[in-house]
Parts: C-alpha cells; sequence; structure tokens
C-alpha cells in the first residue's frame, strides 16, 4: 500500500484484535511491571475491541475519521495503565491525521511522533525500559527514514520498536530479574507489527516469546512507579471538558500514584489513579465535572479475565417498516430497525447486538444492496452474520418463530430460512401511480391485492379494503394453510380485522387467525398464511 485509508485503518483494527487476542496470555505472563498483577495483555486487548467496536459504529470517509474513531473508542474503553496508553498513542495519530482522506508515509511519521509525545504526557513520572521507551525508538526511527514511501516507514517504526523492546530488560532491573521484556511495549509492538502486515501485505512474526522459566513468587514482588506500594485500589472515570485538568492531576498526585489523566482532543478525558481513598478520588472529579463511567477495582481482588467482545452468542436482526412491527419483533427478542440505504447504519445495527452469530431478516427489497455491503464489514470484523431470505414481515415472523440458540447456529438458519420459504405472502395497498399488473392496468388510488409480490387483483378507488382483504386470504388459502398472520397497516380502515377474523370462521373454520397492528407505510393488511 503507497497510503493509509479508511478501509486499511479498520483492517489495522481488526488485525490488531486478532493479534492481541492471540498473544494475550503471553504478555499477561510476563506482567512485572509496574504491578506485577498479569493483566496488561488482558487490559490491552478490551481496549483495542473497544476501539474497533467504535469504528464499527462510526461513519468514516477517510483515514483521518476512521483513526479518530479509534481514539474515541479506546479512551472510553481504556483498561488500566497500559489501556490509557494505548488511547493516546491513537489520539496522536488521529490528530495528525486530522481532515486526511488518506495518510501516506510523511503523515504517519507525524502520527508517530504526535502519539510520542501524548503517551508520554499521559504518565506521571515516566520511567526507562517501558513502553514509552519503545514508542520513542519507533517515532525516532520513522523520523529518521530516509524514504516517505509508507512501507519503509512504518517497516522502519516496527523495526526499531522491536529493538527497543529487546533492551527493555537492560533498563529496567525488574525485568531482568523476571527474564522478561515489558509486557507494554511487547503489546505496542505487536500493533506496529499487526500496521505493517497491512501495509506490506506480507504476515509479520510477532515479538518473540519468552522462553524464560516460571517467575517465583520474588520476582512477582516489585514496586510501583510512584508512592506507596500500599495504595490497593484502582479508580477510573470519565469527565466530560473537566474545568482544570492539570488540577484534577495534582489533587490525584497527592492521593495516590500511577495518576494519568488525558483527553481525546474533543471534550472528553479519562481519569486513572491507584489510591487508597477511593471517596476522595471521585470527589475530585466531581468538583471538576461529571464522573461516569466510575470503575473501582482492588489489586488484592482482580480476577484475570478474558477479553471478549461479544456479550452473546446469537442474535436476530429484523429491518422492517412500521412501529407496530418493530415492536412486535423487539417482544420476541429480536432486535429491529427502520430500513434504510445507508450501509454505515445496517452496519451499527449488526455490529450493537455484540453477538458472535447474526441472522438478518430484510423484509424489504431496497436495504438489499447497502445491507451486503454492511455485511462483508461486520464478517470482516469477526462476526458471523448471514441474511436469512425473507421478502416480508410475515415471513420474518415466521423464521423467528423457529429460532432455536441452542440448535448450531447453521442448522438454525436452515431451519428459518425454510419457515419463510413456507409462508406465502399477500398485501392489500392503495397504488401509487399508474401501471400495467398481471392482471391489468391500475390508477392511482386503486386498490390491489398482491400475492408473493405480484398484483393478483384491482379494485377501482373506493372499493372496500376489507372486502378484498377476505377474498386475497382465500385465494391464498386455496393451496392450504393452517394459520393465517395479519398485520394491519397504517392505511388499514376500522374494522378490517374483525371482517377478517368472522368471514375465516365461517369459510375456513379449520384455520387459525393472529392479528397485530403492524403500521407499514402504504398497506392496508400484510398477510401470510403458514
Amino acid at each position: 500500500m503507497q497510503v493509509l485509508d479508511a478501509v486499511a485503518v479498520r483492517r489495522w483494527a481488526d488485525a490488531c484484535v486478532r493479534s492481541l487476542d492471540a498473544e494475550r496470555d503471553e504478555i499477561d505472563r510476563i506482567n512485572v511491571f509496574p504491578v506485577p498483577d498479569g493483566d496488561t495483555g488482558t487490559n490491552l486487548s478490551q481496549t483495542m475491541r473497544s476501539a474497533q467496536d467504535s469504528l464499527l459504529r462510526a461513519r468514516t470517509d477517510d483515514a483521518g475519521q476512521a483513526l479518530a474513531a479509534l481514539a474515541r473508542g479506546a479512551l472510553q474503553g481504556a483498561r488500566g495503565n497500559s489501556g490509557v496508553i494505548l488511547s493516546q498513542v491513537l489520539r496522536g495519530l488521529a490528530e495528525a491525521a486530522q481532515g486526511v482522506s488518506e495518510a501516506g508515509g510523511a503523515a504517519i511519521r507525524t502520527a508517530l511522533k504526535r502519539a510520542d509525545e501524548l503517551a508520554t504526557a499521559a504518565v506521571s513520572k515516566p520511567v526507562p525500559g517501558t513502553v514509552l521507551t519503545v514508542l520513542h525508538a519507533a517515532a525516532e526511527a520513522a523520523r529518521d527514514c530516509p524514504s516517505d514511501d509508507l512501507d519503509q516507514v512504518v517497516t522502519a517504526a516496527a523495526k526499531a520498536g522491536g529493538e527497543a523492546l529487546a533492551d527493555t530488560p537492560r533498563q529496567l532491573a525488574v525485568l531482568a530479574k523476571a527474564g522478561v521484556v515489558d509486557a507494554g511495549a511487547r503489546g505496542l509492538v505487536v500493533l506496529l507489527d499487526s500496521l505493517v502486515a497491512v501495509i506490506t501485505g506480507q504476515p509479520v512474526e510477532h515479538v518473540r516469546k519468552s522462553s524464560a522459566p516460571p517467575r517465583t513468587a520474588e520476582a512477582l514482588t516489585t514496586a510501583r512507579e510512584a508512592g506507596s506500594t500500599d495504595f490497593e485500589y484502582e479508580v477510573m472515570y470519565l469527565l466530560d471538558d473537566p474545568q482544570d485538568p492539570e488540577e484534577l492531576k495534582q489533587r490525584l498526585t497527592a492521593l495516590g500514584d500511577c495518576v494519568s489523566v488525558v483527553g481525546d482532543g474533543a471534550g472528553l478525558w479519562t481519569v486513572h489513579v491507584h489510591c487508597n481513598d477511593i471517596g476522595a478520588a471521585i470527589e475530585a472529579g466531581v468538583e471538576q465535572g461529571r464522573p461516569h463511567r466510575i470503575t473501582v477495582a482492588r489489586f488484592a481482588d482482580q480476577v484475570e479475565a478474558q477479553a471478549v467482545r461479544f456479550s452473546r452468542d446469537r442474535a436476530v436482526v429484523v429491518v422492517v417498516d412500521g412501529e407496530g412491527a418493530r415492536e412486535l419483533f423487539r417482544a420476541e427478542g429480536a432486535v429491529a430497525a427502520a430500513p434504510t440505504d445507508d450501509p454505515a447504519d445496517l452496519l451499527a445495527l449488526i455490529a450493537g447486538t455484540r453477538a458472535r452469530h447474526v441472522a438478518v431478516l430484510p423484509t424489504a427489497e431496497d436495504v438489499r444492496g447497502p445491507l451486503d455491503e454492511a455485511v462483508a464489514y461486520a464478517v470482516a470484523a469477526g462476526q458471523d452474520v448471514v441474511v436469512v431470505p425473507a421478502f416480508s414481515p410475515v415471513q420474518a415472523l415466521a423464521a423467528l418463530a423457529v429460532h432455536d440458540p441452542q440448535r448450531r447456529a447453521g442448522d438454525d438458519v436452515v431451519a428459518m430460512a425454510e419457515a419463510a420459504a413456507a409462508t406465502r405472502r399477500g398485501e392489500v395497498r392503495i397504488a401509487e401511480r399508474e401501471a400495467i399488473t398481471w392482471v391489468g392496468r391500475c390508477e392511482p388510488g386503486d386498490l390491489l391485492a398482491m400475492q408473493d409480490g405480484e398484483v393478483v387483483i384491482v379494485e377501482p378507488a373506493g372499493a372496500d379494503p376489507a372486502a378484498l382483504a377476505c377474498r386475497l386470504v382465500d385465494r391464498m388459502l386455496a393451496g392450504g394453510g393452517e394459520l393465517v398472520t395479519a398485520l394491519l397497516g397504517e392505511d388499514a380502515p376500522e374494522g378490517l380485522a374483525e371482517t377478517l377474523e368472522s368471514h375465516l370462521r365461517i369459510a375456513h373454520p379449520e384455520v387459525e387467525i393472529t392479528t397485530y397492528h403492524g403500521g407499514q407505510p402504504g398497506a392496508a393488511l400484510v398477510v401470510g398464511v403458514e
């Protein structure tokens, strides 16, 4: 690649998440500084997943917007010191690429320099041999690279970062004692290597795994970056536009150590401190604004948590017209939204389920194109998404009725598709324009009965929709059927449901009918026969 655009940023985010997931356990294992709590890999993975989720939900047309979305998501979901530093690295990249549709080698050089400045400013007392040392080496290598070619700049930065990482045990005694490199710095090199892989198209072998023997209890005992080893709690929260960030930083420094008060450049700030007086740390934030997303963890009680992007295994998404229909699907456990021609909105809908497997029921032809684009992005980002053919809300209802989250995902999708295909669909609506149909010409205002997408009956303007609905259902039941599902559209006249139910009791007593208020625009009735 000669330039980094929005698509490449998405690919890089996905590569980072995958690589950090693969390296998480090893990075956790070598985590001895500043606190031997074994969670740096997990924190980096969770923070990067939050950044990726933010990017998936954002509308991004250029590299600057994509990097800004990553930075904001990382800041909002930052976990631990390593997560805060990662958020500042991404913020530096975003600031340098602001307003840039495509970033070349020169832009990446500037971005790494800005990332180095912000990450260093985020730490109250920088220590040699940490992630900051490695980031600085990468930024310096990018600056000194004789070429402006993108691949050469990022390769030089990643190579220098790897060499600086190997040097970290010689700069920090605690690392040398444990026989490991710095955990946070290793995570950064994983990100740089992933960027090289995306830009060059060649896989890059990540940092060599430590072959050190299991660490002893003595090796896992070390001092913190600053302050007393008696601090037992980690306090984190977000602030919107604090009155005086520097004053807040000073207040927190008086309470504990590992203090960082950093912003995204757009008004959102994240606060982090290790302390004993939890109330005072939060009160300091209250005096500056309104703390939110407050997290308090006791180091002694911290349990390694697996970084999971997906909070559930299955979800069903229905794209359907009519608020009544959407409420009906939501009541059945589906995620429902109105049709849109914007792939970004559909992608946000799918990603927002936070489900590993997503079945999508579109119900409308005009969303197929943008939906295909959204699904492609979601699949590329790691979700398993399948579009189940459903051309009407009644077919989607039939599919949802057989949905079983306990069944294998593939088998469940097949069952839903079969249920939708076995449902005959019909509509009663008013013609909007003159047209030629299979049964003759229709004029604006004529009443149309449609079956499986084709006009089968045309009645002149002023005809009774309820009577036409009865004729349509009779026609649909000619081939058999046990269940009729009727959705009343926004043009349904008073008494339509009662008339249809009464007709079926007399003409088809063996058939069960269920009626709902669907609210489909332009329709009097949407009906399905199973």
